[in-house]
């Protein structure tokens, strides 16, 4: 029996389309305005702490990937049932992320590095174990390139710290979020 699914080809096909794509101006076509002016910001932020235009780019853009990708296996109902409950304690996770991050910014003396650095690798262990068997090593990597620079608690510490180039950055941020979350979106 011939394995050939068109099916198949045409996810292949939409994964490899969104990878080819994700860049910052492609991105706004399939993001919100919220959610641009966070990854903006995110990358603004990454850019002040690394020192470096070229590497920041390429954690925000591996980082649109992997968001796209997930979204495109999805829509697909490419995921099965233990997966979508992977999917679904992932998208939890996020939202317990968004919700710790505003909250550690708004009230004074409560960040700890320490809690925030594990949420994002338990949202990265989440992330890993929902797309083992759709996207290939290379897509793992990246994750992997995401989730290090975020959950680095030097990097949280530098943007929850007493700087005021990172207070203003940690502010918009945090606006975007929370207004992602009223408005549901995360």
């Amino acid at each position: 029996m011939d394995s050939f699914s068109t099916k198949s080809l045409a996810l292949q096909a939409q994964k490899k389309l969104m990878s080819k794509m994700a860049t910052k101006s492609m991105a706004n076509l399939f993001i919100d305005d919220t959610s641009s002016e966070v990854l903006d910001e995110l990358y603004r932020v990454t850019k002040e702490y690394t020192r470096n235009r070229k590497e920041s780019q390429k954690i925000i853009k591996n980082l649109i990937k992997m968001v796209v990708k997930l979204g495109v296996l999805y829509r697909n109902n490419q995921f099965n049932s233990e997966e979508l409950i992977l999917v679904e304690n992932f998208r939890k996770k996020v939202h317990t992320l968004a919700m710790t991050a505003v909250s550690f910014h708004q009230i004074e003396f409560t960040f700890d590095r320490r809690v925030m650095s594990g949420i994002l690798n338990e949202c990265r262990e989440l992330l890993h174990q929902a797309i083992r068997r759709h996207l290939t090593a290379k897509s793992h990597s990246r994750v992997n390139h995401v989730f290090n620079h975020f959950a680095d608690c030097d990097f949280l510490a530098a943007l929850y710290g007493p700087a005021e180039v990172y207070r203003t950055h940690l502010q918009r941020i945090c606006n975007g979020v929370n207004k992602m979350l009223d408005d549901g979106n995360l």
